[in-house]
């Protein structure tokens, strides 16, 4: 959403470019991981619960696992989080076709396009398990079934007024994740993450807002 001249009569900025990142794939499987396995992470300042509730895992862990899980998914997350809340350099994709495949410069341009999550330590075959598909299935549906069906029917056009003051302070990168409640954060200086319920609904997300302006 960006133009280089000023439009009459629209109210959006011409200048004002804000992407919005609303299905994160690697913090949806840590979201999932955590609830599929019943991980209860160190620390207090974790998102809320998923909104769309996952079954139990149908391939356990034991006790041994789970601890290991435990001790580095807030770790994890964290890495996760902030690499989400930055802008994608589209010279990153340009290099990647110019590097040769199997090799460690492309290696490391895929790590720095994809960024850190779950597969960089631990086995992703555990996103194999009947319940992370079955979730992803139930939750992108819900998904599917909540957005808006026009571009003037967005969060971003609904609440412009609201959004302005953010883009202003440095906002350029909403990330919404599939949790109940409200949850935000900043991620670095111009990034703020949410949960999905708080950018479909006005008053939540103004107020998820307001803390970045």
């Amino acid at each position: 959403m960006r133009s280089t001249m000023p439009i009459p009569g629209n109210p959006w900025p011409h200048d004002m470019q804000i992407t919005v990142e609303d299905r994160p794939q690697h913090l949806g499987e840590l979201l999932w991981l955590r609830e599929a396995h019943g991980l209860h992470p160190e620390g207090d300042d974790h998102p809320p619960q998923l909104a769309e509730t996952p079954k139990r895992a149908a391939i356990p862990v034991d006790d041994a696992v789970r601890a290991t899980w435990e001790a580095a998914w807030a770790r994890i997350w964290r890495m996760a989080a902030a690499h989400a809340g930055r802008e994608h350099d589209p010279l990153l994709f340009d290099q990647l076709h110019e590097t040769p495949a199997g090799s460690p410069q492309r290696g490391a341009l895929l790590r720095g396009i994809v960024g850190p999550e779950w597969g960089d330590e631990f086995d992703r075959s555990v996103f194999q398990d009947p319940s992370h598909l079955d979730w992803e299935q139930t939750s992108m549906t819900a998904f599917t079934a909540s957005r808006p069906h026009t571009l003037e029917s967005s969060p971003e056009r609904r609440d412009l007024d609201a959004l302005i003051p953010a883009w202003r302070a440095g906002l350029t990168k909403i990330v919404t994740i599939p949790c109940e409640g409200e949850y935000t954060r900043k991620l670095g200086p111009h990034a703020l993450l949410m949960t999905n319920a708080s950018r479909a609904d006005s008053d939540k997300y103004r107020r998820a807002l307001a803390t970045f302006s």
